[in-house]
């Protein structure tokens, strides 16, 4: 399968140069390989090298040393440019903080930082078509656990046992759904019933990690099927009970599900549209819509009700608080918004994100004209006023 060259960050391919030219190893690698060889512009170019983190400084000198479980260079380049650069790693022995004990918890990988060859890197790695290396001078890619057969095949597909890489770190469950919609591809049979049987143990992940990995689905233009596939896995009876029961309820072409799929579809062809996602309380705001309006329905104190209905989705997810009080002012914003009152919440800092939110709504609705009402109002309300005042993304 041909590699376009041409769309390779000449930057990253001057760092593994520069690597080799020291004599060390060094090779493009991971998602970047990946797209490639899927015909997709990467989105950024990362090296895999054999020199330790102290060797890899030493020899760029724009660059720092980040990262405590898991130690990395950024090699910096004008403009904010970044090339990461990461040693050769190995799966961590139990001394070194993994266990393969039966228990869900001792499975789980807390140190990953143990050194290895390229190869032990590469079988450390999640998935195949993630464990791809791609050699600069050779123009060779190095394929040590089948991923060249599984991009031809489009398939997402485990290292090993499927079982055993979700308990070692269930967020690798997000990652597969990710992938395989974000990238349009399959998920392998063994995959997939490797999720249902290791989904229980999402919880024991970093409620951090899962809160990042939750936007990481909606911000990549494919949201809609991201969903639905951790909707049909049970993954999402376990991150978020809350939507999850109300696409369990069938009621008809124009019910509740359908209106909630739509939503994400908008939110896809808006993202693609203009090249990016809204901010992360407007995603979180389209990701609790229809059951934060359930939840207050009919209540006399709805402020109450909200926080009531969120608190829960805040702790299992580490939801910042800055996020939690962004989205309850987006909510109360929106019956303003839906009915074209614009100037009422124009000064809101969230005022764009709850524009975005009311857009996409609109759209799920059918409402197309007053979805290019509310952009047009949006639009001339920040043309007539200062930079300074404009209102900033929450992210």
């Amino acid at each position: 399968m041909p590699l376009d060259e041409s769309a390779i960050d000449p930057d990253a391919a001057r760092t593994a140069r520069r690597l080799i030219r020291a004599g060390h190893e060094a090779y493009l690698v991971g998602g970047c390989v990946r797209d490639l060889l899927l015909g997709r512009l990467p989105k950024d170019f990362d090296v895999a090298t054999s020199a330790r983190p102290e060797e890899v400084r030493s020899i760029f000198r724009a660059s720092r040393i980040i990262g405590r479980r898991f130690r990395l260079v950024h090699v910096l380049f004008p403009a904010g440019k970044i090339i990461e650069v990461a040693t050769f790693r190995r799966t961590p022995s139990a001394q070194e903080g993994v266990s393969h004990e039966d228990d869900a918890d001792e499975l789980i990988i807390r140190s990953d930082n143990a050194f290895g060859t390229i190869e032990e890197d590469a079988l450390r790695r999640d998935f195949t078509i993630n464990a791809l290396f791609y050699d600069i001078e050779t123009r060779e890619i190095l394929d040590f656990a089948g991923g060249m057969r599984d991009i031809e095949r489009r398939t997402v597909r485990t290292i090993n046992d499927p079982v055993l890489r979700f308990r070692e770190d269930p967020v690798r469950i997000l990652r597969a759904i990710k992938f395989a919609s974000k990238l349009d591809l399959g998920l392998h049979p063994d995959l997939v019933d490797a999720v249902i049987t290791t989904r229980d143990s999402l919880p024991l992940a970093s409620k951090m990690r899962l809160f990042e990995e939750v936007l990481r689905l909606l911000r990549g233009g494919a949201a809609r099927r991201a969903i639905y596939l951790a909707w049909e896995l049970g993954v999402l009876h376990i991150l978020l009970p809350e939507l999850a029961v109300m696409l369990d309820d069938i009621d008809g072409e124009d019910g509740i599900p359908v209106r909630i799929f739509r939503l994400f579809a908008e939110l896809d062809a808006r993202t693609l549209e203009r090249g990016e996602p809204p901010g992360d309380a407007a995603l979180w705001t389209l990701l609790l819509l229809e059951p934060a309006l359930e939840a207050c329905q009919g209540a006399s104190d709805r402020l109450g009700a909200f926080m009531d209905f969120v608190e829960p989705v805040a702790t299992r997810l580490a939801v910042h608080r800055r996020i939690i009080d962004a989205i309850r002012r987006i909510m109360a914003m929106l019956p303003k918004l839906w009915n074209g009152h614009i100037a009422k919440a124009a000064r809101s800092d969230v005022f764009a994100e709850a524009v975005a939110v009311a857009e996409i709504s609109l759209a799920a609705r059918g409402e197309y004209e007053a979805a290019a009402q509310i952009r047009k109002a949006f639009l001339s309300t920040r043309r007539s006023r200062p930079s300074s005042e404009r209102p900033n993304l929450v992210r």
